[in-house]
């Protein structure tokens, strides 16, 4: 190539100034991001020290996700890289929230080592829209909460939120799979119906005997206590607790709340709930559950 302007840059000299690959500047060029600023009596692209700068924000933008397209518009003052910046960062957000979502899915996959036609329904249930998931709750809030005789507990079941934040944890997604799978379960509703119906008050009547149980947390942190202490749930030790939280209550009524209760997991769904609305503190109590329902059942032996 004749050499006729010593004052400008080859497109390989820009390269190696650059440190960019010769083809990478030659497809920017044709896409007019860094056009040549003159022609060498051979045709050759030629560049100034100006172009060295203008392929470094080119370099710069892209590395930051903006298309060629996008680049042209910037550097033709069609638009500003603030107005470019702030579309690609809601892109941005709304590819992370995918991502997020991607990772629960896959991690509960691999947890629970499923088939190919559990991971498609569980991708199905976390990419569900706000309205499709409300939809599935409130249905299964109205079949087993909507008619009960108790209007306090039936409003306050009915405004609790459950609904996943705009940008959930993997931890959030992953208790929505869990909690979606089993409200939609008829077999669990109608378990959790029977529950709710037994610890329900009946008008004119008190509250159930045990119906606390579920109610009441204090009753829970009790028995942590109890079980940090070592204390068996059929030894004389447990009979007293059962006195001092139930006191002559019927404990065969008491039982059987209970262990309908078990048998619906309301404790599981309590727990998937918490985590749903980032409640990560809400104690697992299921043991505690069982500790009791041994000690009961023993009272009622002895």
């Amino acid at each position: 190539m004749d050499d006729e302007r010593p004052d400008m840059l080859t497109i390989g000299q820009l390269a190696h100034r650059t440190g960019l690959s010769v083809r990478t500047l030659r497809f920017w060029s044709d896409e007019g991001a860094v056009s040549p600023v003159a022609r060498s009596a051979s045709g050759y692209r030629l560049y100034d020290t100006k172009s060295v700068a203008r392929v470094e924000l080119v370099r710069t933008l892209r590395e930051l996700g903006l298309g060629l397209d996008d680049v042209c518009r910037v550097l033709s003052g069609r638009t500003t890289v603030a107005e470019v910046a702030n579309t690609h960062v809601a892109a941005l957000d709304a590819q992370i929230r995918f991502l997020k979502v991607s990772r629960a899915v896959l991690s509960t996959v691999a947890k629970r080592g499923s088939t190919a036609e559990e991971t498609a329904l569980m991708n199905r249930l976390a990419r569900l829209s706000a309205a499709e998931r409300k939809q599935i709750i409130d249905e299964f809030k109205e079949e087993v909460f909507g008619d009960l005789d108790d209007p306090r507990l039936r409003d306050r079941i009915q405004t609790l939120s459950i609904e996943l934040p705009d940008d959930p944890t993997p931890e959030q997604v992953d208790a929505w799979i869990d909690l979606a799978e089993l409200v939609r379960d008829p077999g669990f509703r109608a378990r959790l119906r029977t529950w709710v119906e037994l610890n329900t008050p009946v008008p004119g009547q008190g509250r159930p005997p045990g119906a606390l149980i579920w109610w009441a947390r204090q009753i829970v942190q009790t028995v942590a206590e109890v079980r940090k202490r070592g204390v068996a749930p059929e030894g004389p030790e447990a009979a007293e607790v059962l006195s001092e939280l139930f006191g002559d209550a019927d404990r065969t009524a008491v039982l059987r709340g209970l262990e309908v209760g078990i048998e619906a997991e309301a404790e599981r769904y309590r727990r998937l709930v918490a985590r749903v609305r980032g409640q990560d503190s809400a104690p697992d109590a299921t043991e505690e559950l069982e500790w009791l329902a041994r000690a009961l059942r023993a009272a009622n032996q002895a």
